[in-house]
């Protein structure tokens, strides 16, 4: 586990901000959770920002806490923020936002999110600077890293950025001038790094992958395999959208016919595709079948992973170029010991190792997918085995008090390096 450099002190914790767009939002649980284990770190000194207001209806109990130290401006507060910069560095605010217009000039959609995003930043730079932050970490290299730049431009406060997936796959306008002044950047898995490198958007800035990850120890480990006989409880926990892949899988269960009937299917999720789903599925047939949960809070989803015969998440790439990351969701199966079946793109084949952890089927197909479901079910004893080492597999590299500390270490070394320029 990386150490605290030997020339940071415990006595001045580092103070560092966290930006997001949302806070708090039911699918990034991912978010909490990281800051949950880097709050234990006695050298940092954590705060968290968010810029546009929550539309989930569900809090995750573990983001409760953070409410209370959640900084959102209000317009107001936005208001007064642009004025206060546009007194002190009128030259330095125009030029950024002149900046953000030329970077975004080709995407108006894009743009008018993006101007929306400056007085909100703003504000916070104006928040920060009477705060003492040292450093700002955003989360997605869409409008977190936006204003967190911005926080830069205005400021001089240094910062990095984790990047996901949506973020730097969908949409790469200004990426480059956000990534080249940031101090460092986190990939969640090798293929993120070497697709920002492949793109040519982070030429210079040092890129580390940092596994998000997951509290291995807080899921029970089970391992089991479907029986040979008998219902099979299928799950998928993924918001309903198209990059997602649901309708593969439905396509999948109903085009086996008898080889995937005893195939009972839980999804869990909301998004725009609910109600197209819902009559895909009862055009399908598959009514009876198949279950639709909406959005639930961890332990319901623990709860249906304690349960589950089978996880199943068959990502696709979106016809916008969405597509997954590394889905916590897998994570979360493999630490209860539960067969897994997922998709070949991305970053899934370094969780989903092929035949070691679980299964891959080819992306936007229907039969490929049922015939990896088919597998699954039909050899119990291989299943077991690979639902064993995919607990290894995350206790080893995606849990969250390791990547912490990683993230950490990379905090402290740009305190240090930040401490040394000043001295």
């Amino acid at each position: 586990m990386p150490s605290v450099p030997a020339d940071v002190g415990v006595g001045a914790p580092f103070r560092i901000a966290y930006i997001v767009s949302r806070f708090p939002h039911v699918s990034e649980t991912f978010i909490v959770r990281e800051l949950d284990a880097l709050d234990a770190n006695p050298v940092l000194e954590l705060e968290l920002l968010s810029l546009f207001s929550p539309v989930d209806p569900i809090v995750h109990p573990r983001a409760r806490r953070w409410l209370s130290r959640l900084r959102r401006p209000t317009a107001r507060a936005a208001a007064s923020g642009t004025a206060w910069w546009l007194r002190r560095r009128p030259a330095r605010l125009a030029v950024s936002v002149g900046l953000v217009i030329r970077g975004y000039v080709r995407r108006p959609a894009l743009l008018a999110r993006a101007l929306a995003t400056v007085p909100g930043a703003a504000a916070h730079a104006r928040d920060i600077r009477r705060r003492g932050i040292e450093h700002l970490h955003a989360h997605y290299a869409t409008y977190p890293l936006l204003a967190a730049w911005l926080c830069h431009r205005l400021t001089g406060v240094s910062y990095s950025v984790t990047v996901h997936a949506h973020d730097i796959f969908v949409d790469r306008s200004f990426l480059q001038r956000r990534l080249a002044d940031a101090s460092f950047i986190v990939a969640i898995s090798d293929y993120n790094r070497h697709f920002l490198v492949r793109h040519g958007v982070a030429r210079a800035t040092p890129i580390h992958v940092v596994h998000c990850g997951i509290e291995p120890e807080t899921y029970r480990f089970c391992p089991r395999a479907p029986t040979r006989g008998g219902p099979v409880r299928a799950l998928c926990v993924a918001s309903l959208q198209e990059y997602k892949g649901q309708r593969v899988l439905l396509e999948a269960l109903a085009g086996a016919g008898r080889r995937l009937a005893r195939v009972q299917l839980d999804l869990v999720g909301n998004g725009p595709l609910r109600s197209e789903l819902e009559e895909l599925a009862r055009q399908l047939g598959l009514g009876s079948r198949v279950r639709f949960h909406g959005s639930l809070t961890e332990s319901a989803v623990t709860a249906l992973l304690e349960t589950a015969d089978l996880f199943v998440l068959p990502s696709v790439v979106a016809r916008n170029g969405q597509m997954e990351g590394i889905p916590v969701a897998l994570m979360e199966a493999l630490a209860a010991g539960v067969p897994v079946a997922a998709t070949r793109l991305s970053g899934v084949p370094e969780l989903i190792r092929n035949g070691e952890t679980g299964l891959l089927a080819d992306p936007h197909s229907p039969h490929d997918l049922a015939r990896v479901i088919e597998t699954v079910l039909d050899d119990p004893a291989a299943a077991l085995t690979r639902a064993e080492a995919g607990r290894r597999l995350v206790e080893r590299e995606y849990d969250v008090h390791r990547s912490a500390a990683r993230l950490a270490h990379l905090f402290l070394q740009e305190h240090s390096a930040g401490s040394a320029k000043r001295s």
